[in-house]
């Protein structure tokens, strides 16, 4: 159940990321309301990798990047998760 949770919590954030850089080729779609509430949340975590990833011929990979470290936090949570809930004597 727990688990669960977290990896859509996981798989939703990582949706949200996608429809934001998709936004990104759209003139004016960042401005609309949708593109400001994923703006908010996704902005942060993107310009982190933002400052370290430089764009090649105008493309930024950092979302790729941003999305690689995203699913390696996922698996590391997840195995955090399974080791402590198996050691309280949770099944699986």
């Amino acid at each position: 159940m727990i688990l669960t949770i977290v990896n859509r919590l996981f798989q939703l954030y990582s949706l949200a990321l996608v429809v934001y850089v998709l936004m990104t080729w759209f003139p004016g779609a960042l401005q609309s309301r949708l593109g400001v509430i994923l703006g908010r949340f996704c902005e942060p975590y993107l310009a982190f990798f933002d400052r370290f990833i430089p764009t090649f011929g105008g493309i930024s990979f950092s979302p790729i990047v941003a999305l690689l470290a995203l699913l390696f936090v996922q698996n590391g949570v997840n195995l955090v998760l399974t080791s402590l809930l198996s050691a309280l004597g949770f099944a699986f």
